[in-house]
């Protein structure tokens, strides 16, 4: 579906006024060109646009690519080719073809920064790296690189669409990697590696605390200093994890862990802001 809406999207952008180049398709199949050969019988940069504009919108990226690389190749200096060189990066990145397509952007950005469609390229670029997120198990640089291009959308071009759900992007894109810190942080625990768990699990704590991974790594850490011998350590962490998340599955881990100290029940009024609480605990 986010696909289909960056396609309809794209076409928007990709159609220049008063150029009306686009025919109905009658839902035969024996209407499509076979794949590989070109039936166009109009070779003007125009014509060639068109064919892959239609090609585009048949899903037939491969036959749309192609055809925007002839105008680039054929016509060079027509007004359609700049927009070929977006639309064929748009083809590939529909064939999931993303260093291809990021290659292409890249070019397109060096060479026409004044473009008017030059945020929607910045955005399918980024595009491009985010979709190649692997999971949390996995080496997360590709996400580190989804995030930065991401982010390059907002700070450029804060007031878009664009930059709208790049910033939605991005929130996903911070889970992934605190997700990335706890398997590293609970693997270092099973290992009796506390030092270095400790590391991992505080770092969620102080770099992604907008994520779900904190009431965990906040749990974690209890178990820890328990283990550890560290009791008001982990009173103190319990007592966090208890202020902003009491509602919490881990909170109740915790809370039966420490149980024969009331203290640590869950807290009713006015709680202190997360940060302020988090600060003076860590520092």
């Amino acid at each position: 579906m986010i696909r289909r809406a960056h396609l309809l999207l794209f076409l928007g952008l990709a159609v220049l006024p008063g150029c009306g180049m686009f025919s109905a398709w009658d839902g035969r199949s024996s209407s499509l060109a076979p794949r590989g050969q070109d039936l166009t019988r109009d070779q003007s940069a125009e014509g060639l646009y068109g064919a892959g504009i239609e090609a585009l919108q048949a899903r037939r990226y491969q036959q749309a690519v192609d055809y925007f690389d002839r105008v680039e190749r054929d016509h060079p200096y027509s007004t359609w080719a700049t927009n070929a060189k977006l639309m064929a990066a748009y083809g590939e990145y529909q064939r999931n073809r993303y260093t291809e397509a990021i290659g292409a952007l890249d070019r397109f950005i060096q060479l026409h920064p004044a473009h008017r469609d030059i945020a929607y390229a910045y955005y399918l670029r980024a595009l491009c790296y985010y979709e190649q997120i692997s999971d949390a198990q996995r080496d997360q640089r590709g996400t580190e690189q989804a995030m930065a291009a991401l982010q390059d959308v907002v700070n450029r071009y804060p007031d878009t669409a664009y930059a709208r759900d790049a910033r939605l992007k991005i929130d996903l894109g911070r889970d992934h990697l605190a997700g990335k810190e706890m398997n590293v942080g609970r693997f270092y625990q099973r290992q009796r590696l506390y030092g270095a768990a400790i590391g991992r699990f505080k770092r969620v704590v102080e770099d992604y605390q907008t994520t779900n991974h904190v009431p965990e790594a906040l749990h974690r850490l209890t178990e820890i200093y328990l283990a550890l011998g560290l009791t008001e350590e982990a009173r103190q962490t319990a007592s966090v994890l208890g202020h902003n998340f009491p509602g919490s599955p881990w909170y109740q881990d915790s809370y039966a862990l420490l149980v024969d100290d009331p203290s640590l029940a869950a807290p009713t009024g006015e709680r202190p802001g997360f940060l302020r609480r988090t600060w003076n605990w860590l520092f």
